[in-house]
C-alpha cells in the first residue's frame, strides 16, 4: 500500500471527537435535570446550525446548478430511491445478525439526504462538475427536510418512530427548514460575514452534532447499550455498511456511464449519489425516534460516516489521476 492511501484511512479530528464524546457519556452519561438542560442546548444548536447553513448557500450557486437537471434527478434517486431498497432488501440479512434497533438506524441512513461539504470536496479533489455537486448535494438536503421523515412515516414499523409522518415533517420544518430560511433570508446582510467566518459554521456543524451524540448515547448507557452491543455486533454492522456502500458506488458509476454523462459529470453524481449526511442525520434522528433507542439509531450514520470518507477519498484520487 502506497503511503498515500495509508494517510488517508487515518482518524480525521472530528471522528476522534466523536470517539471521545461516546467514551464521555460511557463513563459519565448526563441524567435527570442535566439531560434536559442539556437537551435545550441541543436544540437550540441544531436551530442556529441551520440557520448559518441557509446564510451560507448562495442562491447564484443554486440558480447556476438548476440547469443539469438530468444530473440531479440520477443523484436523488440514488439518495432516496435506490438506497431505501436497498435498506429494505437487507432487512432478511440484517435482522439475522443485528438487534431490531440497528437495523432500524441502518433503515434509517438509506433515508437520509445527501452530504454537503464532503461530496463537494471530494468532487473537487476528483476533477469532478463543482458546481453541480453545490446544487445537487444542497438540493438533496432540501429536499431531506421533507421526503426523509415521509420515508421514515412510510417504510418503518408504526410505533417504532417517535411520531407520525406528517406530524414529523411539521416537527423538523419548524426545528430545521425555519432557521434555513431565516438564514437565507438574512443572507442579504450577514453573509459577508458568515463567507468571511467558515471555520466558525464547521464549528457550529461539528459541536451540535456532538451534543446530540453525547445526550443520545447517554441514554443509550443509562439504558444498557454495552450490554446489548457486542464487538462482533459492531464489526458486523460495519461490514454491512461497507457492503452497501460498495453497491451504490458500483450502481451510481454503472448508471452515469449508461446514460452517457461526462467524465466530471460521473465523479459529481457517484460522490453526491453515494454519501448520507451526518449533519443531518443526527438532529433528524433526535426529532423522528423516542430518546430511549436514539444511540442504536444514529450508531450505523455514525460508522458509515467514517467508511464514506475514507472510501471516497481514496476513490477521488484515482479520478483526480485518471483526469490528469
Amino acid at each position: 500500500m502506497s503511503a498515500a492511501f495509508l494517510s488517508r484511512l487515518k482518524l480525521d479530528p472530528f471522528t476522534l471527537a466523536l470517539l471521545a464524546t461516546v467514551a464521555i457519556a460511557s463513563v459519565l452519561p448526563c441524567t435527570g435535570q442535566t439531560a434536559v438542560v442539556f437537551g435545550d442546548i441541543t436544540t437550540f444548536a441544531i436551530g442556529l446550525l441551520f440557520f448559518l447553513h441557509g446564510a451560507k448557500l448562495s442562491r447564484e450557486a443554486i440558480v447556476a446548478g438548476l440547469t443539469h437537471w438530468r444530473l440531479h434527478l440520477l443523484v436523488l434517486a440514488c439518495t432516496f430511491v435506490l438506497f431505501p431498497i436497498l435498506g429494505l432488501a437487507l432487512k432478511p440479512v440484517a435482522l439475522a445478525v443485528l438487534t431490531p434497533d440497528l437495523y432500524l438506524g441502518l433503515l434509517f441512513l438509506c433515508m437520509l439526504p445527501s452530504t454537503v461539504q464532503s461530496s463537494i470536496a471530494m468532487t473537487a479533489m476528483g476533477r469532478g462538475n463543482v458546481p453541480a455537486a453545490i446544487c445537487s448535494a444542497s438540493a438533496s438536503n432540501f429536499l431531506g427536510i421533507f421526503i426523509t421523515p415521509l420515508l421514515v412515516g412510510a417504510f418503518i414499523v408504526q410505533g417504532q418512530a417517535g411520531r407520525s409522518s406528517l406530524d414529523a415533517v411539521l416537527a423538523i420544518v419548524l426545528q430545521l427548514l425555519v432557521p434555513f430560511i431565516a438564514g437565507q433570508v438574512c443572507r442579504r446582510w450577514i453573509g459577508a460575514w458568515v463567507d468571511r467566518h467558515k471555520p466558525m459554521l464547521k464549528y457550529v456543524d461539528q459541536g451540535s452534532i456532538l451534543l446530540v451524540v453525547y445526550t443520545a448515547f447517554s441514554e443509550a448507557v443509562s439504558e444498557g447499550l454495552w450490554h446489548k452491543l457486542s464487538p462482533q455486533l459492531l464489526v458486523t454492522l460495519g461490514l454491512i455498511c461497507c457492503l452497501l456502500l460498495a453497491v451504490v458506488l458500483g450502481l451510481s458509476f454503472w448508471a452515469s456511464r449508461r446514460l452517457g454523462f461526462s467524465s466530471a459529470d460521473e465523479v459529481t453524481i457517484v460522490f453526491c449519489g453515494s454519501k448520507k449526511s451526518l449533519a443531518s442525520g443526527v438532529p433528524m434522528a433526535k426529532v423522528l425516534f423516542a430518546t430511549s433507542s436514539l444511540g442504536m439509531i444514529i450508531l450505523p450514520v455514525m460508522l458509515f460516516h467514517q467508511i464514506q470518507l475514507m472510501v471516497c477519498a481514496v476513490l477521488a484520487q484515482r479520478f483526480a489521476r485518471r483526469a490528469d
